[in-house]
């Protein structure tokens, strides 16, 4: 029998359609979920947020003569590679905030972000900088930032304060490679990267749902969506050429799969530790095996998603490959 699934990793080259994809779900009742898709009610995760966020910080600093802390320019690469890590550890977070019901009631949406990132650069191996920033300064920045991420942290405390129970959690991330990069990619580019700092509750739960478009037409696409002022939006920011060829110039998932011993799945393994009865640490070694599906956009089924109004004709297109899709997941979960 085909199984509800439960967390979701929803990967692709930026601009294939992920987002899309996410605001088609939103748009299902709860029954049509259940019956013809194989999910709960939708909780949705992202990184991008937190990308957008680093590119307004660096903005800030810049206005006060201060060096960018994340990245080299304004439409430029991170600094540190190590940043990719820096977007995963924020998602754990995320996560466990959704699993434990945990709101934030933070007096200062921003600061509370800033001490977020710091920590979350600290657990991958940079130096916490935003902490080193001149208390009025930093103050200020906090001021000029407070509305957007008071409204980002509201969201995520309501999907938090939620219920879980029945409910099926998106996490959309975009990884990839330098254009004509050989396998498997050097970290900490890929999916290869970012599967071995996913918390361990959210590999133990996830199956992956994969958004297939060519390099190529994921440029073509990312020029397409743009819109200039658009940068915090989910559905209309486009990502500079310099990243697109650097950064996404290609993925490794269908390395990934081809490698897996068991089909159908991509494989992570990575020495984790434990408590034994006695209260004594212990290591040992784990594999995942997580499902993977993908969804097939070559013929683009999903920019009209962009649009207000919907044709009849393009919504039973996207319905009949998301089914189909998300149906292959839950098989091979159950």
């Amino acid at each position: 029998m085909s199984k509800t699934l439960d967390v979701v990793l929803l990967l692709a080259l930026p601009a294939s359609g992920k987002s899309e994809v996410r605001k088609f779900l939103r748009s299902l009742n709860p029954d049509e979920c259940r019956s013809e898709f194989h999910i709960g009610e939708t909780v949705q995760l992202d990184d991008y947020p937190y990308v957008h966020f680093m590119h307004r910080i660096d903005d800030e600093l810049r206005m006060r003569g201060l060096p960018f802390v994340f990245y080299q320019g304004a439409d430029r690469p991170f600094i540190d590679g190590r940043e990719w890590q820096t977007l995963i550890e924020m998602l754990n977070e995320d996560f466990d905030d959704l699993v434990n019901g945990r709101v934030h009631n933070a007096p200062s949406a921003a600061n509370l972000l800033f001490d977020r990132l710091d920590f979350a650069r600290s657990n991958a191996g940079l130096e916490p900088m935003l902490g080193q920033i001149p208390y009025i300064v930093r103050m200020d920045m906090a001021e000029a930032m407070e509305d957007e991420c008071r409204e980002d942290l509201e969201m995520r405390n309501k999907q938090a304060a939620s219920n879980l129970d029945g409910k099926t959690v998106f996490i959309e991330i975009a990884r990839g490679g330098p254009n004509g990069a050989a396998f498997p990619l050097t970290p900490p580019h890929g999916y290869e990267f970012a599967f071995s700092v996913f918390s361990e509750e959210i590999l133990d739960r996830a199956s992956i749902l994969y958004v297939w478009v060519t390099p190529e037409q994921s440029r073509a696409k990312n020029i397409e969506r743009g819109i200039p002022g658009e940068q915090a939006s989910i559905l209309h920011h486009s990502v500079p050429m310099e990243v697109m060829l650097g950064e996404y110039g290609c993925d490794d998932m269908e390395y990934l799969i081809s490698q897996s011993d068991v089909p159908y799945t991509v494989q992570t393994s990575r020495i984790i530790q434990t408590i034994n009865d006695e209260g004594e640490l212990r290591y040992s070694y784990k594999t995942w095996n997580m499902p993977v599906a993908k969804f097939d956009n070559r013929n683009d089924l999903t920019s009209f998603i962009r649009n207000e109004e919907w044709q009849a004709s393009d919504v039973q297109l996207i319905r009949e490959e998301m089914a189909r899709a998300l149906g292959v997941l839950s098989k091979l979960q159950s």
